[in-house]
């Protein structure tokens, strides 16, 4: 075999799909955090969004009954027949949306689902159109496909919602799907009806797929209740792939369980993606997973509230801090501050010239690990995730406004 050179060279040994592609940022920075608190440094994490609350009994128990039964073996790809009743059940349950088991695929996670989408839904010339702020693996995702993804932008003034007459204006002869996440990652924008019917009326009249990223439908604030634009009309239902998991609603992020529900020639298309990488979820997580959508739920709404409680603190500690600005999220557990202000000052004869810039300050002067606005496609703001304890929370805005004071 050849040698491969060094420099740009080497790039020729792999696929174009993967050059440009970055580790999720939020992973990295987490990663970071941790690396230094191995150390011994003092770092306080606003990184990664990851509940602090553990995964209630019942549910391990459930995965733990399983494993000493034996239930260790391979099963169906796309999950086993009682997670994906249960599944129907709760869509039934919550969202007031009938589905079978043939239009429900399980996955390791929610991101699987998504990228399981992508890989079956587009190719080289489509385009999807994906509101900013964005998840951060929302353009990578559609890249790795093949595809394009088409940015509208929103304003903290409107919510950071996208506008019907901006979505109009981005939808070209390309344009293959839309993706609407409510609540939001990484600013806790939430879609109400009004604001859904709107969308779907301009994704039905282009013949738009509409993937709806629901992950954080249970952590919503102020009284607020969820809608899934797939329950609007059966119109709707049928040109919509709903994605949600159990990792943030019960705390559950290690055991990787996600799932989708939609048409299901879409879900089948899914499965083969599916079938020919992972193959299936976790035998003993199905069944934890079981447990945590048919047991109670009363442990649902109490994180809820705890997480209000966080959010209140936080934004009132951030908004209290000279030249800062931010969106009062009324769902998931992220603010997304602007820190605008603070670009083009100076640490020792350094500029803070962007978010990233300011995200490295931070973490080396405060030792409080933020994640740069850039990442999620909005410069000038960080985002904070917030499932920490309150006098932690406390601790790091304090670290946060005393180095933003040491700026020239």
């Amino acid at each position: 075999m050849a040698q491969i050179s060094s420099g740009g060279e080497r790039m020729r040994g792999f696929a174009k799909r993967i050059q440009g592609i970055k580790p999720p940022a939020t992973l990295a920075i987490s990663a970071r955090a941790k690396a230094l608190r191995a150390k011994g440094v003092d770092v306080i994490s606003f990184g990664a969004g990851e509940p602090d609350f553990d995964t209630p009994d019942h549910i391990k128990e459930a995965a733990i009954k399983a494993l000493r039964e034996g239930f260790t073996k391979y099963t169906p790809a796309t999950g086993i027949e009682e997670l994906k009743e249960a599944i129907c059940e709760k869509f039934e349950r919550d969202n007031s949306l009938s589905y079978s088991p043939e239009e429900v695929i399980v996955t390791c996670g929610g991101k699987q689902a998504l990228y399981n989408l992508a890989m079956a839904l587009f190719e080289e010339g489509d385009e999807v159109i994906v509101p900013a702020p964005y998840w951060v693996s929302y353009p990578a995702m559609i890249r790795l496909a093949g595809a394009e993804p088409v940015i509208v932008e929103t304003s903290e003034e409107e919510g950071f919602k996208m506008r019907p007459e901006a979505l109009e204006e981005a939808v070209t002869e390309r344009t293959k799907a839309v993706i609407i996440n409510s609540p939001s990652n990484p600013c806790g924008a939430v879609y109400g009806r009004e604001d859904l019917e709107a969308i779907a009326e301009v994704a039905l009249r282009h013949d738009l797929w509409i993937i709806s990223d629901e992950v954080y439908e249970h952590i919503l604030y102020d009284g607020l209740k969820h809608v899934s634009i797939a329950s609007l009309s059966p119109e709707l239902k049928e040109r919509t792939i709903v994605v949600n998991a159990l990792s943030k609603t019960y705390s559950m992020t290690g055991w990787r369980m996600g799932y989708a529900a939609g048409p299901k020639e879409v879900i089948a298309a899914m499965g083969k993606v599916q079938g020919q990488s992972t193959s299936n979820p976790t035998s003993f997580a199905q069944k934890g997973a079981v447990a945590a959508l048919k047991g109670p739920q009363e442990g649902v709404a109490e994180m809820q509230r705890e997480y209000q409680r966080r959010r209140d603190l936080i934004w009132e500690l951030l908004t209290s801090i000279e030249g800062i600005s931010c969106f009062k999220p009324l769902g998931a557990f992220y603010v997304f501050p602007n820190f605008g202000a603070y670009l083009g000052r100076t640490f020792k004869g350094e500029e803070i010239g962007d978010s990233t810039a300011l995200g490295s300050y931070l973490l080396e002067e405060a030792k409080v690990a933020v994640v740069p606005g850039v990442e999620f496609g909005k410069e000038g703001h960080l985002r904070l995730s917030f499932p920490i304890a309150l006098e932690v929370i406390e601790e790091g805005v304090k670290r946060i406004k005393e180095a933003l004071r040491r700026l020239e």
